[in-house]
């Protein structure tokens, strides 16, 4: 009753602009997240250009452009199925809009693949992931031009091409709906490269370049089952769904409709239409968007074949602070739920939620489910060269559990589980490299400053046992972790 599909993909999660660094190596070009800097105060900031003065965070990382052939053997050590990496646009496209790609751009990735296959380790790889070319934002406005799309479904067939013998999973974009939290600019820029001018309609404009992503997508899709039938591309979007306060029907009422805001981009990737709750949404509110026949038949012809999603937290609904002038985030309480404990982050730790979160998708869609990123953001402590990192430890066993059930009791087809951060890497929310995620600790901190020092944390033995046992460590069945084991330096 214990174990998980056999052919389960136990991996972790990264980004490129969060572990890469070399932001200008080899010819890349300037993407967006190079010019938001670490968190100055209580948020990031978006600069014109790079600036004296400002840290920018993924200018360095973690320096995994130079040792990734080191890092690769500790996930092969811990035993990983899958690893989950992104494609930097501009390192392929530096401006965006090149006529040829950046051969030495080209050249990493093959080379980065390649290891990876050496080292038995499948790629999951993320053809966007918040690092669109600079360049694109100053030209166009990023994607609230329709000229994105072209570039975009280009990009994506040269990646297609490029490493089609290499490569069968991946995603287009990542976490695709959080361009809709347009009340903190960093997401919508990090998305879309969008940056509102005075007056302007956010929600406009927000949906219309969620559309134009929505048609790049889905020709790239279409393009990439061309050149690859094998392929299988997926979507990614977060997923961290909502609980009423109450048993106030006006309560369930305002959840239900909140939560369907979390399927909007999962309806139009695995279903190839927009939901009718949407259509009439924009018509009530007088949204007309740049939409044509021929973007709603990519959209039909376009749709993915598993869904990605990430999972970190839950929040809670209060119908009785909703008005007409206020914002989401008024009636969306923070550490609010009094059943759940929070991270030092005031994210809460809902383990249950991911079983939830697993069988509300499956229900809808049943289509294959990856679960592409959850993990626990937390501060950990060298002593003596370790890192007892127990409280990972415990919030992944609880997770997986829910995750086995879901399988098991429920039904659900999820084909894998990812890790995010599966070595410390620079946080995307705050830019902080002290909020880590890792199994493997990295020698930095916020300021760029240390060594660069890999080292193993508990949670390092532990995973890897999860690995071996394909899930039985979770339960109790066999040790948890090899008795003799050590957190070392690499």
């Amino acid at each position: 009753m214990n174990k998980f599909p056999k052919n389960f993909l136990w991996g972790g999660a990264t980004a490129a602009h969060q572990i890469e660094g070399a932001y200008l190596e080899d010819e890349k070009g300037l993407a967006v997240t190079d010019v938001i800097t670490l968190k100055e105060g209580s948020k990031r900031r978006i600069t014109e250009n790079v600036e004296p003065g400002h840290i920018y965070p993924s200018h360095q990382a973690i320096d995994f452009y130079h040792t990734y052939p080191s890092d690769l053997k500790l996930f092969k050590e811990m035993g990983f199925k899958c690893l989950r990496v992104s494609i930097s646009w501009a390192r392929i496209y530096p401006q965006g809009d090149e006529k040829y790609p950046n051969e030495k751009g080209i050249l990493f990735y093959k080379n980065l693949f390649q290891e990876m296959r050496k080292n038995e380790i499948e790629p999951v790889v993320t053809l966007n992931h918040n690092d669109m070319p600079l360049g694109l934002v100053k030209k166009m406005g990023g994607w609230r031009n329709r000229q994105c799309i072209e570039l975009f479904v280009e990009f994506a067939k040269t990646c297609f091409n490029a490493y089609k013998e290499l490569v069968v999973y991946w995603e287009t974009f990542n976490e695709i709906n959080n361009i809709l939290i347009f009340d903190y600019e960093i997401l919508p820029f990090m998305s879309a490269g969008i940056k509102f001018k005075e007056g302007e309609n956010k929600e406009k404009v927000t949906y219309q370049a969620l559309h134009y992503q929505f048609v790049a997508s889905a020709l790239s899709v279409i393009e990439g089952h061309k050149i690859n039938p094998k392929y299988k591309i997926g979507n990614m979007a977060a997923f961290n769904h909502l609980y009423s306060k109450t048993c106030d029907p006006k309560d369930q009422l305002l959840t239900y409709n909140l939560n369907r805001e979390h399927f909007v981009c999962f309806d139009v990737q695995a279903r190839g239409q927009y939901p009718s709750y949407l259509l009439k949404e924009w018509e009530r509110k007088g949204i007309q968007l740049d939409i044509n026949q021929n973007d709603l038949e990519a959209l039909k012809h376009g749709c993915v074949d598993f869904l990605g999603f990430s999972y970190y937290t839950t929040d809670v609904v209060d119908s009785n602070k909703n008005s007409i002038k206020q914002e989401q985030t008024n009636i969306v309480e923070k550490n609010a739920n009094p059943y759940l404990e929070y991270t030092e982050w005031g994210w809460a730790i809902d383990p249950l939620g991911l079983r939830l979160a697993l069988n509300m998708l499956y229900d809808r869609y049943q289509m294959p489910l990856m679960i592409v990123e959850n993990g626990l953001g937390a501060i950990d402590r060298v002593i003596e060269n370790k890192i007892n990192d127990d409280y990972r430890i415990d919030y992944l066993k609880k997770h997986l559990i829910e995750v086995q059930k879901a399988i098991e009791l429920d039904g659900v087809n999820c084909i894998g589980y990812l890790a995010w951060g599966p070595i410390d890497l620079v946080s995307a929310s705050t830019g902080e490299m002290t909020k880590r995620y890792g199994f493997i600790y990295v020698d930095k901190e916020n300021d760029g400053s240390g060594s660069g020092q890999r080292i193993k944390k508990k949670s390092f033995y532990w995973y890897k046992r999860v690995i071996e046992t394909n899930g039985d460590s979770l339960f109790g069945n066999i040790d948890e972790i090899e008795p003799n084991s050590a957190n070392t330096k690499v």
